[in-house]
């Protein structure tokens, strides 16, 4: 079995948005600490990529007045989704409480670093030289391909960056770390639309690298992923968890979700209690 041209895996990387993210942590370290501890370079570019992937699926749920909603085309003028903390929801729950079985999260990361290099890849990248781009290759094969938790949040980011970049190759270059937030909304909900439809090439590609028997199972899984991602977020934004106090038990702020919603506490809503007497003057009710 040969192992991938040196451009193919270039090409790869920089779809999955790890490639320039590791870069712009690069140069932030001393000379030489790269190529002598490469896995503790990977480590903090994968967080920040996955970080600002993530960004760009709160805005394109719930826009608001950030700069990621600006770049899709849809800015708004009441608070969105990242002003609501998001993204620090998703992260938390996707990597600390939502329920994704190791043995496929792994080998799904997995197949990200290697089988995906089989997909359509757009064409030559230069930047980088090929010994960083090894440098980067080996790191992220030891750190998905061991016995390591893979956070979630890192397997979706990779997912939306490797179909986002498939959606507009353009995507591969420009402001943010991560192609998936560089895309229209347009063009998120394109990603979205082959996530959830089971795109021929990405499932035969990823399914490969996963264990029996769950292999020819992926397509049902990418499209419960597509929707959860979507219906989760949205729900993080809507909901008071940026702005509660877990020690207090009480709310810090009105939450962005009230705002959005024009929801009032302690005004008449729907289900509010309006109990106007029984019914031909009784004061109670007895069976």
């Amino acid at each position: 079995m040969t192992s991938p041209q040196p451009w193919a895996r270039r090409a790869l990387l920089a779809r999955l948005g790890v490639l320039g993210a590791v870069l712009s942590v690069e140069s932030l370290l001393p000379p030489g600490l790269a190529a002598a501890r490469p896995l503790d370079l990977l480590r903090p570019a994968l967080s920040t990529l996955a970080r600002d992937t993530l960004n760009g699926l709160v805005a394109f749920v719930v826009p608001g007045q950030d700069e990621y909603s600006r770049a899709q085309g849809t800015p708004s003028a009441s608070p969105g989704g990242l002003q609501a903390k998001g993204t620090d929801f998703l992260i938390e729950a996707l990597d600390n409480f939502v329920p994704f079985p190791d043995q496929i999260a792994r080998p799904l990361a997995a197949a990200f670093a290697s089988g995906a290099a089989d997909l359509p890849l757009p064409a030559v990248l230069h930047g980088p030289s090929d010994q960083q781009v090894s440098t980067v290759d080996k790191a992220l094969r030891s750190l998905l391909q061991n016995d390591e938790t893979v956070p979630l949040s890192l397997v979706i980011a990779l997912l939306l960056n490797l179909v986002g970049s498939q959606v507009n190759p353009l995507s591969l270059h420009g402001a943010f770390a991560s192609p998936f937030s560089r895309l229209s909304f347009a063009d998120k909900a394109r990603t979205f639309q082959l996530i959830e439809g089971g795109d021929a090439n990405l499932v035969a590609t990823l399914d490969a690298g996963l264990p029996q028997p769950l292999r020819q199972s992926l397509s049902g899984l990418l499209k419960f992923v597509g929707g959860a991602l979507l219906e989760f977020c949205a729900f993080g934004v809507f909901s008071e968890w940026a702005v509660y106090d877990k020690k207090n038990r009480q709310l810090t702020a009105r939450p962005v979700g009230w705002q959005l919603s024009g929801y009032q506490p302690a005004g008449p809503v729907e289900g509010w209690d309006e109990l106007r007497g029984y019914y031909q003057g009784r004061t109670e009710v007895r069976d």
